[in-house]
């Protein structure tokens, strides 16, 4: 008897859905001092699950439930069962719990598989940074800044019909591979988090669907109904919805008040911020150079360029940030999956634009430039953009000894493009002789020819300096005043 070969997988973070129902009546007979104390030793557990300050890195989400299955949900990520096991008695021992009852739970571990991508497990995992990042993002996944989700377990079908694990590998693929496709089109407006719960939970994976708009999710998994990994061998269990909610609101959601406090139309996570924790799935270091300035916050480089006349943006990278690929794919076809994800993304207040730039040099790569307003936006839309056709790498993962900037912004005034090009080729032509220079590309948007940037890898960032030092560089700050339309800015790499 012929057995069927299983799909090797990967797992990362271990995710607990936990869904506890209020008990109304004990509340609104209980105490004022006593529902004061609940909400406090409420917001405080929520606030710090929030921070991860009870593990190394990991994430954790509070929602208002809606409909009668609960009233909220705490979703936790977390490197270990240990951790989540914490996370669960913890919440036990506040006074807010002894006013709720769990309604349901569910428990599962992120996970990618050979389905995804067969070379990752039989190769090296280097061999492709593009597709490594994308299967860490993952494993590690970043929580969605989105108002709304939906949660549900599911598991493929073993009937006398249709039985999933009696297809051979290859169409098992196939399937998978189509019914991903129509996930692509909801990029930027969909976000999912896949765990596996194979031997954990009752069904085999829990799915939760992340978006702003609750109608985005209801058209993805209607049209998917109709696709035949959903339609013939899919069976599901009770579907969860809700909105996500600030732990500071738990006393206005317990008072019947509308949460968030803030206006309706704003989420109050857009910010990105943290309060102050660095989250260690996050890829904000070495992935993404906020377009503002330096990784680490190098207030060193920040104003010596300062001193050059260099703008390198403001402390923390308040301007936006930048995901940076590169592909081997041709530009055409490149371009037009680019522009597929784009008009998803423009959905997003979030972001400000997304381009592919071609290389002067026939033998660079082309690059693929997404700029956002927010750091965690970014991350999002850097696991869509890894999907691309043919990434070779991902800017600030390339070389682990070498030191990189990207200068952007350089629009030129049309009068002045050949002007620009010509002193990049006399600036290209000395950095060839400098010690610790290794390469530098222009390259030009596709859509705009006056719109370039300019990629630089240098041996050490020490090398890199003595460059801006320079008095060549000073004269070609100064001739860009005269050419360039708007003010460029650095991102350094590290």
């Amino acid at each position: 008897m012929e057995r069927r070969q299983p799909p090797q997988t990967e797992e990362g973070w271990y995710v607990l859905h936990d869904f506890r129902s209020i008990d109304w009546d004990a509340w609104r007979d209980a105490p004022e001092r006593r529902r004061e104390q609940a909400i406090e030793e409420g917001m405080e557990y929520l606030t710090s699950s929030e921070r991860v300050d009870d593990a190394d890195e990991g994430e954790s989400a509070t929602f208002a439930v809606l409909g009668h299955k609960a009233d909220l949900l705490v979703l936790h990520l977390r490197p270990t069962l240990a951790d989540i096991d914490a996370l669960e008695r913890r919440f036990e021992h506040t006074a807010l719990a002894e006013f709720t009852e769990r309604a349901d739970s569910y428990l599962s571990v992120t996970e990618v598989s050979g389905y995804m991508s067969q070379d990752y497990f039989e190769e090296d995992e280097t061999a492709d940074p593009g597709i490594a990042n994308y299967i860490e993002s993952r494993l590690k996944p970043e929580l969605p800044d989105s108002d709304f989700l939906s949660f549900y377990p599911m598991s493929k079908r073993r009937g006398p019909d249709h039985n999933w694990y009696e297809l051979p590998f290859d169409e098992r693929a196939d399937y998978l591979s189509n019914h991903g496709e129509i996930g692509k089109d909801y990029a930027g407006r969909v976000t999912q988090i896949i765990a596996g719960s194979v031997g954990l939970d009752d069904f085999e994976w829990g799915i939760t669907l992340f978006g702003d708009d609750p109608t985005d999710v209801k058209e993805l998994l209607y049209e998917m109904r109709f696709d035949p990994s959903s339609s013939r061998f899919a069976e599901f269990g009770q579907f969860f919805s809700a909105r996500r909610m600030e732990p500071t609101d738990l006393g206005a959601y317990l008072a019947g008040e509308p949460v968030p406090q803030e206006d309706e139309g704003s989420h109050p996570h857009a910010s990105g911020d943290t309060g102050g924790h660095h989250h260690g799935g996050s890829k904000s270091d070495g992935h993404h150079g906020g377009s503002g300035g330096p990784h680490g916050d190098d207030e060193d480089v920040r104003s010596e360029l300062e001193e050059q006349g260099v703008y390198a943006g403001q402390p923390h990278g308040e301007d936006v940030h930048a995901v940076v690929l590169y592909s081997e794919a041709d530009a055409d076809e490149l371009f037009e999956e680019v522009d597929g994800l784009r008009q998803n993304f423009d959905h997003y207040d979030t972001h400000v634009k997304t381009a592919v730039y071609e290389p002067r040099d026939d033998d660079a790569e082309t690059a693929v430039v997404s700029l956002w307003d927010t750091d965690r936006a970014a991350n999002t839309a850097a696991g869509f953009l890894a999907e691309l056709p043919e990434i070779v790498r991902q800017a600030g993962d390339d070389e682990d000894d070498s030191w990189g900037t990207m200068g952007m912004f350089y629009t030129v005034k049309p009068e002045h493009r050949s002007d620009f090009t010509g002193v990049f080729d006399d600036a290209a032509d000395m950095l060839a002789d400098m010690d610790g220079h290794r390469k530098t590309d222009l390259l030009v948007n596709r859509e705009d020819e006056n719109d370039m940037f300019i990629a630089s890898r240098w041996d050490s960032r020490e090398d890199a300096m003595e460059f801006f030092r320079s008095d060549a560089f000073s004269e070609t700050v100064e001739f860009g005043r005269d050419v360039l339309a708007d003010r460029p800015r650095h991102v350094f790499l590290a």
